[in-house]
């Protein structure tokens, strides 16, 4: 038994949230019932939205390589979305964010608990980024970001660095919070030039084209959830 808005979040109807809203407007029913905020179901159970029967949509996971100058988002008013670049029919949404001038490694699924393994900070899932700066960062600076540094929200958490030249770094952290890495390092006197997102856990884009997507293979996901 789920909580009704996880599944219509898992089948790919919406998002939790928007689920949220649809069952606190009485839109929401199961076998002729309106369904309250919390009540359980079976994700066989037939569910309706304004009278529609929701489809159970086989679950799709993909992998996106995001360029530069587009929003995570589903939608966007002013901005392009990475959905543009998604062409299937199947609703999906993304797994997290990268912003506007960040590119690299993007998940896009209709499966609500596949993204929440990723997101919540519970599971401390480790994402690795190449950083280049406007300046030479010293080992002393590495070491302190390395040990966690005080930002407006709180205290980073213990994060990797390799030094690959003496003003570009690869930085692994699992941290999730909004320019997580562009605060870290403005917080101690740079100003990021490029952000590019090398893995989530032990997948990399590999030979992926900058804007193209693929499926994810059992593989691919596997790799995910394995440690760095």
């Amino acid at each position: 038994m789920k909580r009704v808005q996880k599944i219509l979040s898992n089948c790919g109807f919406c998002s939790r949230r928007k689920a949220e809203e649809l069952i606190e407007q009485g839109r929401v029913k199961i076998g002729g019932n309106v369904v309250s905020l919390g009540d359980k179901a079976q994700e066989t159970d037939p569910i309706y939205v304004d009278g529609k029967l929701v489809s159970k949509q086989e679950k799709i996971y993909l992998l996106f390589n995001k360029p530069i100058g587009c929003v995570t988002a589903v939608n966007d008013k002013r901005f392009k979305t990475v959905m543009d670049y998604i062409k299937i029919k199947t609703r999906v949404f993304p797994v997290g964010r990268l912003d506007y001038a960040t590119s690299g490694l993007l998940l896009l699924t209709n499966d609500g608990d596949f993204a929440n393994r990723i997101m919540h900070p519970r599971y401390e899932m480790n994402k690795t980024y190449l950083v280049e700066l406007d300046k030479p960062v010293d080992n002393e600076k590495i070491r302190l970001i390395e040990q966690g540094i005080e930002l407006e929200d709180g205290k980073t958490s213990p994060s990797k660095i390799k030094l690959i030249q003496n003003n570009s770094l690869k930085i692994t952290i699992h941290e999730g919070k909004n320019r997580i890495v562009r605060r870290i390092f403005k917080k101690m006197g740079f100003r990021v030039k490029r952000l590019h997102r090398l893995a989530i856990g032990r997948l990399t884009l590999g030979d992926l084209k900058k804007a193209k997507y693929r499926v994810l293979t059992d593989a691919d996901k596997n790799k995910i959830f394995l440690k760095t």
